[in-house]
């Protein structure tokens, strides 16, 4: 903030090293926090789609979110016991957090992902309710963390809860990722096509479902635990995005997995440049423009599936 009311303050007297200084320390890799984190949530709600075989699921339905949450709020709590406050603090341990969430989803649901095709309803219902309890713990946890934060950190672990992009630590990894996941998700389109179809009739071509599905939550784990490390939490991009482009493009996964992650990215930026901007010099979480923004949308592409 300081580094913007300089630049802006200079005008055109001669700041351009501190304009340049401003768009490569700043604006740069915010945008690109933005973009990479809307086109993780999006992935990962395309691939939860694909997954539970609904068209409204969400990438946090699993308790990831809520995993990676705790692990960020009881990690700013030890930082401020133990007088450290550096960088990084929250994300390091979010991203712990959300790999707890992971192993204890994976190792709590491996026998509903196992199931056979012929129950594979059943298993995904079982799969959603072990995604609640989870979040239900952690969400727990989050609410004891509040609870016994001093005031001073109060406000910033709030702030970090609805997202905040400022923190660019994980960025280059989350990047990998992203075109890590993107190019397997691609590379199997045809495969999540046919699942999308059913996992008996997927079967009976020939598609090792229980492997394909093990894989396809894995991944979409991935994304949203990167996600929210780098940015928090921030709600409708991945349930909003991927719905609206299959609404456009059709139910063709190499066609809607690569426009979600663009369309994510780019909602994100803006919904990010909008918290910037439409009370400056107030910054808002950008999780707020998302749930503002999300809600009527949702319930305009709702209204308009049912009619």
């Amino acid at each position: 903030m300081l580094a913007l009311a300089l630049s802006v303050s200079c005008g055109s007297s001669g700041c351009g090293l501190a304009g340049d200084q401003l768009y490569f320390s700043l604006r740069l890799p915010r945008a690109a926090a933005a973009f990479i984190v809307g086109g993780l949530l999006s992935l990962a709600g395309a691939l939860m789609q694909v997954l539970l075989r609904n068209p409204l699921a969400d990438p946090y339905v699993l308790g990831l979110s809520g995993g990676s949450a705790a692990g960020a709020l009881l990690a700013l709590l030890a930082a401020g016991h133990f007088g450290f406050m550096g960088d990084g603090v929250a994300a390091f341990g979010a991203a712990l957090g959300a790999g707890l969430a992971v192993l204890l989803l994976f190792g709590l649901a491996r026998q509903a992902l196992r199931h056979l095709p012929t129950v594979a309803q059943h298993s995904g219902h079982r799969l959603i309710l072990t995604g609640v309890m989870i979040a239900a713990g952690f969400g727990a946890i989050v609410t004891l963390a509040l609870t016994l934060a001093p005031d001073g950190q109060l406000r910033g672990m709030l702030f970090w809860l609805m997202g905040d992009l400022e923190d660019g630590r994980f960025l280059v990894p989350a990047a990998l990722l992203l075109f890590l996941i993107l190019a397997w998700s691609v590379f199997n389109a045809r495969q999540l096509n046919l699942l999308a179809h059913g996992e008996g009739f997927a079967q009976l071509l020939g598609v090792p479902v229980v492997r394909l599905r093990l894989l396809t939550l894995a991944a979409a784990s991935l994304a949203t635990a990167a996600a929210v490390t780098v940015a928090g939490t921030i709600g409708f991009v991945g349930l909003v995005v991927p719905h609206a482009i299959r609404l456009l493009v059709g139910n063709d996964q190499r066609i809607l997995l690569p426009a979600s992650v663009m369309s994510g990215g780019a909602v994100l930026a803006l919904a990010d440049l909008t918290a910037r901007t439409v009370v400056a010099p107030t910054q808002l979480p950008v999780g707020v423009i998302t749930a503002l923004v999300g809600v009527p949308v949702f319930l305009w592409l709702l209204s308009r599936g049912r009619a």
